[in-house]
């Protein structure tokens, strides 16, 4: 847990300015806006760094998306620029190209193509912008230490705000910037399985928080689960390896 909230949002701040002073001076922050916690704390940094003005949020339904209510809620309660940009027939056609090249559409291939569809909606719409942008990933450090991301999907982007945060401390940032608690406690999950982070990975946040700050987890199996996790998805934090001749 963070020992001082209002020290580490001022740092982050700084932080958010300093990139863009060396990486995007005078371009906006583009990012997308799922309606969870993450993306709505990510987007409230910004907007704080950088004014609200230079913060482009992006909402990408993928056809009908039940709480997109959230989502309007978030770039409302921030008052930032928005995009709607529905991806629901993008993704149909790349399922049905697949097919109809005799490829196996499997059930992880259906999971991982709308974020990875997301994000190069969210490059499209950086490239757009007359002043440029710089494409904001939204995952937080529990999240990166197992893996529960796609890989240049919503693992992708420029530049990382939350990835040095646990699930707790990043509901602590959110708190700590008077965000709607129903945005900051909303119960995660991936929107196509019915079940909640924590009922498909199969223990919560509070105990990976826990294991990834003090190596300590009571239960063996649960333990051992995170270690594998962690390991067999190391390749998407990594650099891309290469021959060096």
């Amino acid at each position: 847990m963070l020992t001082n909230v209002e020290k580490t949002v001022n740092d982050v701040t700084e932080w958010i300015k300093e990139y863009f002073e060396k990486n995007g001076k005078g371009c906006k922050a583009v990012l997308g806006i799922s309606g969870g916690k993450d993306s709505c704390i990510t987007a409230a940094l910004l907007a704080r760094a950088l004014g609200k003005e230079r913060v482009v949020g992006v909402l990408m339904p993928d056809g009908v998306q039940p709480d997109i209510s959230d989502s309007e809620a978030v770039v409302e309660f921030l008052g930032i620029e928005h995009k709607v940009v529905n991806i629901g027939e993008t993704v149909a056609a790349l399922k049905k190209a697949l097919e109809d090249a005799g490829s196996v559409v499997s059930k992880d291939t259906k999971i991982n193509i709308p974020p990875r569809v997301r994000m190069t909606t969210l490059y499209a719409v950086a490239q757009g912008l007359e002043c440029g942008g710089r494409v904001i990933n939204t995952c937080n450090k529990s999240e990166d230490y197992i893996g529960y991301s796609t890989k240049f999907g919503d693992a992708a982007g420029d530049m990382s705000i939350l990835a040095g945060f646990t699930v707790e401390e990043v509901l602590q940032i959110g708190e700590y910037l008077g965000l709607p608690e129903h945005l900051v406690h909303k119960t995660p999950s991936d929107g196509l399985s019915g079940m909640s982070d924590e009922d498909k990975i199969g223990f919560t946040y509070k105990v990976l928080d826990r294991y990834i700050a003090t190596g300590e987890c009571e239960d063996e199996a649960i333990k051992a689960k995170i270690d594998r996790m962690h390991v067999l998805n190391l390749h998407k934090l990594e650099l891309m390896p290469h021959f060096e001749p």
